[in-house]
C-alpha cells in the first residue's frame, strides 16, 4: 500500500482513466452554513451511518441529540445529548421535546417506524427516513427513478405482526412515515451504502481482495455497471437537505457518472501496488455454479430481466437536490485502512465475498473450460 499521503495520489491518479479524478486534497469538509442552527434529533447514531451524520452535523454548526439503547458504540460525542431508550416500546425520552428535524436511520420495523413517528408528528418539523433502493418491485427499465414500481403492503400488516422481507417491510415504513407527517417527509433511497464503518463487508471485499494480489477473479462482463454511494457522502447531503427544508422521496445512488465493472475494480486497483491480474469469467458460467450475485460476488449484479436497470438509475433528482460523490479511490482507499484496524477475526473472515479457496476453485474449472 501506499505509505503516504503524496504516494497514494500518485496511485489514485491512476483511476483518471476510469473517470475517477481525484481531488488535491482529502478532506471534504464543507464550510459551516451563516443561516440558522438547527436541532437535529438521530434515532440511533452510533452505528454505521449515525457516527458520520452526527459528526457532519456539528461541522455545520448544528445541535444532534441521539436517542438510542445506549448499548453500542457508548464513548462516541461525549458532549452530545442522548437519550435513552428503544424503538421497541420504550419512547419516553421523546415526549415533552421538540426539534426541527429527525433522522431515522434505524429502523425496518414498520412498527417502529409507527410509533416514532406518531409520537413526534407535532414535536418535529421534517422527518427524514433512510429507506431503500430494495422498495422498488421491478428493476427492468433502464433509466428509473423515484416514479419505479414500489411494493404494495397493507397497513393492517402491522397490526396483524406479519413477517415482511426487507424491501416490503421498509416500503411499508414510508407509508408509516407519510401517514404521520403528510407532506413533511423526507424519504431517501440508498442504495449499497459503503465506506468506513460499514460491517457488512458487501464493498469491503473488494479493496481487501485486490490489495491481496495475484489472479483476481472479475464477475461477468466488463461493460455492467455498478453504483453505490459512500456513507459520508450520504450523510453531508442528508444535512444539507435538512439545511434547505427538503420534502418529498429521493434516491441515492451513484457515482455521478455510472460506473463500468471494469472501471470500478481498476478504480480500487490504484489505491494498491500490489501485483495482480484480473481474469473475467463468464456470468453463465459463474450462475451455472451457483455464484450469488450481490453476496458471493459483492456489487456485482448481471443486467438481465428485471434487474436490466438495477445499476442504471437516472441521477437527475438528486443532482439537482446537491447530491455529491468522492472519488472511487478515496471510498477505496478509507475502506481498506478501516479494515486493517479492525480486530484480527473480522479482518480474516469477511461476511461477504468470495472465500479465497473458492475463488481459486472457480478460477481453476474457469481456465479448464477454456483449455
Amino acid at each position: 500500500m501506499p505509505t503516504s499521503r503524496r504516494e497514494f495520489l500518485k496511485y489514485a491518479a491512476a483511476g483518471a482513466a476510469a473517470g475517477l479524478a481525484v481531488p488535491s486534497g482529502l478532506g471534504f469538509a464543507r464550510p459551516a452554513p451563516r443561516g440558522r442552527s438547527l436541532r437535529i434529533l438521530v434515532l440511533g447514531g452510533t452505528g454505521f451511518i449515525g457516527p458520520h451524520l452526527v459528526r457532519h452535523i456539528l461541522d455545520r454548526g448544528h445541535t444532534p441529540t441521539l436517542f438510542n439503547r445506549g448499548r453500542t458504540n457508548t464513548h462516541l460525542f461525549p458532549d452530545v445529548e442522548k437519550l435513552v431508550g428503544d424503538r421497541a416500546g420504550d419512547l419516553e425520552a421523546l415526549k415533552g421535546r421538540t426539534w426541527d428535524a429527525v433522522v431515522d436511520d434505524s429502523a425496518s420495523n414498520p412498527k417502529w417506524v409507527r410509533d416514532s413517528a406518531q409520537l413526534l408528528k407535532d414535536a418535529v418539523g421534517t422527518y427524514l427516513f433512510t429507506s431503500t433502493r430494495s422498495v422498488y418491485s421491478d428493476y427492468s427499465k433502464i433509466g428509473m427513478d423515484i416514479e419505479g414500481p414500489v411494493y404494495e403492503v397493507e397497513r393492517a400488516w402491522v397490526d396483524e405482526g406479519r413477517e415482511l422481507s426487507y424491501g416490503p417491510a421498509k416500503a411499508l415504513c414510508e407509508v408509516e412515515a407519510n401517514a404521520a407527517l403528510p407532506g413533511r417527509t423526507l424519504i431517501v433511497r440508498p442504495g449499497l451504502i459503503v465506506g468506513p464503518g460499514d460491517a457488512t463487508d458487501r464493498f469491503t471485499y473488494w479493496p481487501v481482495r485486490i490489495d491481496r494480489g495475484g489472479e483476481v477473479l472479475a464477475p461477468g462482463d466488463p461493460a455492467n455497471r455498478v453504483m453505490f454511494i459512500d456513507v459520508r457522502d450520504l450523510a453531508e447531503w442528508y444535512v444539507r437537505l435538512l439545511e434547505r427544508d427538503a420534502k418529498g422521496v429521493l434516491n441515492a445512488l451513484g457515482p455521478e457518472a455510472p460506473l463500468t465493472y471494469a472501471e470500478f475494480l481498476y478504480g480500487i486497483r490504484a489505491i494498491t501496488s500490489t501485483p495482480l491480474s484480473f481474469t473475467w469469467v463468464d456470468t453463465d458460467f459463474l450462475l451455472d455454479r451457483e455464484v450469488r450475485p450481490y453476496t458471493d460476488v459483492p456489487l456485482w449484479m448481471p443486467a438481465r430481466g428485471n434487474r436490466a436497470g438495477f445499476n442504471r438509475f437516472d441521477l437527475t433528482r438528486s443532482l439537482d437536490m446537491g447530491i455529491t460523490y468522492r472519488p472511487l479511490a478515496v471510498t477505496a482507499y478509507d475502506t481498506l485502512e478501516y479494515h486493517k484496524g479492525r480486530p484480527a477475526e473480522q479482518r480474516e473472515r469477511l461476511r461477504a465475498g468470495l472465500a479465497p479457496e473458492r475463488e481459486r476453485e472457480l478460477l481453476a474449472a474457469w481456465h479448464a473450460a477454456q483449455g
